[in-house]
């Protein structure tokens, strides 16, 4: 069986803790846009490590806080799956148009060599001429 001491169970959990409440290296856009499971965990923990040993928080407390946050993220994700979603409705629109666009342009083109084909046509010499006719009689 392995023990381990007292100093380097704290020391691990100290390290543990320092790592959760470590600053992000991303940059932050917004807060909504920043929120996560990580800064969960760190409000979590410096709640915990903070309060009262003697009137510690209600449960009903802590869950209501849980709920809240896990609506918040939930929130953010249908926001950013709906914006992502907006963003190729768009581009499929644009797509769409510029389809249409080039369908009615080749439409014109064969328009006009339809036009100009007919216009050839009428406008140039009959190839059959006129041979004089012979009867035997």
């Amino acid at each position: 069986m392995n023990t381990i001491s007292n100093a380097g169970g704290q020391g691990s959990a100290q390290n543990a803790i320092d790592q959760l409440n470590a600053p992000s290296a991303l940059p932050r856009q917004n807060a909504m846009a920043s929120l996560d499971q990580g800064d969960f965990l760190r409000l979590l923990t410096t709640q915990l490590t903070l309060q009262d040993p003697l009137e510690p928080t209600d449960n009903e407390e802590m869950l209501a806080q849980m709920a809240q946050f896990s609506s918040l993220a939930a929130s953010t994700e249908s926001s950013a799956t709906l914006t992502d979603i907006s963003a190729k409705l768009d581009a499929l629109i644009e797509a769409q148009e510029a389809a249409l666009e080039a369908a009615n342009a080749a439409a014109q083109a064969a328009a006009s060599a339809a036009a100009s084909a007919a216009s050839a046509a009428n406008s140039a010499p009959s190839a059959q001429t006129a041979a004089p006719v012979t009867t035997l009689s």
